[in-house]
């Protein structure tokens, strides 16, 4: 894992930071422009280093990417136990379910590629430890998978304040309502992105749930003091720089 002092920060020439529009409009163009010479290193520095910080027989949360994301869907192969999120229920909420690649996907309620919804009345699969693998892929069944067979989560972002572990996303809040549940943000979730869009001094609501670190092309970078896979437990992040 990458020391935390090894990040460059970016903070000059930003829109004013109440501003959160201009602020995604600003990093929206930044991470367009960086991803192409970003991505190849994005994605080695995941298959070296992500198998290290997921526990045995979890499910590593991955993300469809859409236009400018980094694409980890190449870690694939590397992996048995794979989740993709989806925004669905009454009342709407992100939730993961497995997923591997080949596996029919549909458009969830904003359009981005998901696990199938599962058949009415299925349990939500919650088991109590992570069972061990099958001989083979066991096929998806489209099942919300609960936090504890959760091994890590891999988010996109816009941008990410490494001294507050602060993601600027689109601003749906859905990451945020999911791991202001405490069992959810005692799963150790990263921030995927160019460096280029690392930023200091970002804007913070009451809502935002801090971030154990981020994930670009230099590698996984943890907050000081604490490994990047640690769970935040209900604590402030403190500093990642």
């Amino acid at each position: 894992m990458s020391g935390p002092g090894t990040a460059t920060v970016a903070g000059e020439g930003l829109p004013p930071p109440h501003n959160r529009a201009a602020l995604r409009r600003h990093f929206r163009t930044l991470r367009a422009t960086a991803l192409a010479a970003a991505e190849p290193g994005i994605l080695a520095a995941a298959q070296r280093e992500l198998p290290e910080l997921l526990p045995a027989h979890h499910h590593l949360g991955l993300y469809w990417p859409l236009q400018g994301e980094p694409d980890l869907r190449p870690l694939a192969p590397a992996h048995r136990h794979l989740a993709l999120p989806a925004v669905d229920g009454d009342p709407p909420r992100l939730q993961y379910r497995p997923w591997r690649p080949g596996m029919p996907l549909a458009p969830d309620r904003y359009g981005i590629p998901a696990p199938a919804a599962p058949l009415a009345n299925a349990p939500v699969q919650q088991p109590e430890a992570p069972p061990p693998p099958p001989a083979l892929p066991a096929p998806a069944s489209g099942w919300e998978l609960s936090p504890h067979a959760l091994g890590l989560l891999l988010v996109p972002a816009l941008a990410f304040d490494p001294h507050s572990g602060i993601r600027l996303g689109y601003g749906g809040g859905w990451y945020d309502r999911l791991r202001a549940d405490p069992a959810w943000r005692a799963v150790p979730a990263l921030v995927v992105l160019p460096s280029a869009c690392l930023s200091a001094n970002l804007p913070r609501e009451p809502w935002d749930v801090a971030f154990q670190g981020w994930l670009d092309e230099h590698g996984v970078h943890g907050c000081a003091g604490r490994s990047a896979g640690q769970p935040e437990n209900g604590q402030p992040a403190p500093n990642c720089l």
